[in-house]
């Protein structure tokens, strides 16, 4: 089992644990009470700071209601912290755009995260031809 250190930076977030056993994904909470307007801006602050380990980085990302209950998207879409990133002030933030009026609360789970080992080092080799059919579209479906 991999550890890491965190240093919690409020004393008004739960702990971090992993969501109700059902899943390993962490979520994250809201460190401040925030008021958005439709069109604002805010880095939310979630209270943590942590030392991953070498080679490793962590993926946060909106849970799937955040939308729903806080109407905000997360504007970078999924944020990477990565080890370097470990300073005892080096908190962690949800980048959060309104696209309505919206109230987030301390304690609010707005996003969640996981940890990741870095990918491998690669090298890409060019080719005339890659030797495969062609599936004939964009995405799952083969459609245009």
């Amino acid at each position: 089992m991999v550890s890491i250190k965190i240093k919690y930076l409020s004393d008004k977030i739960e702990k971090l644990r992993y969501i109700d056993g059902k899943s390993d994904w962490i979520d994250l909470r809201a460190a401040q009470r925030v008021e958005l307007k439709a069109g604002e801006f805010r880095l939310i602050p979630l209270g943590v700071a942590m030392e991953l380990p070498q080679g490793y980085e962590a993926h946060i990302v909106p849970r799937s209601s955040t939308y729903k209950n806080f109407g905000v998207i997360q504007t970078n879409h999924c944020g990477i912290v990565d080890e370097s990133y470990c300073g005892d002030n080096d908190q962690w933030f949800f980048p959060a755009l309104a696209m309505r009026d919206t109230v987030i609360d301390v304690n609010d789970r707005i996003c969640q995260f996981r940890i990741f080992e870095h990918q491998p080092a690669i090298s890409f080799t060019e080719a005339e031809t890659l030797g495969n059919d062609d599936r004939g579209g964009i995405g799952s479906t083969g459609k245009n």
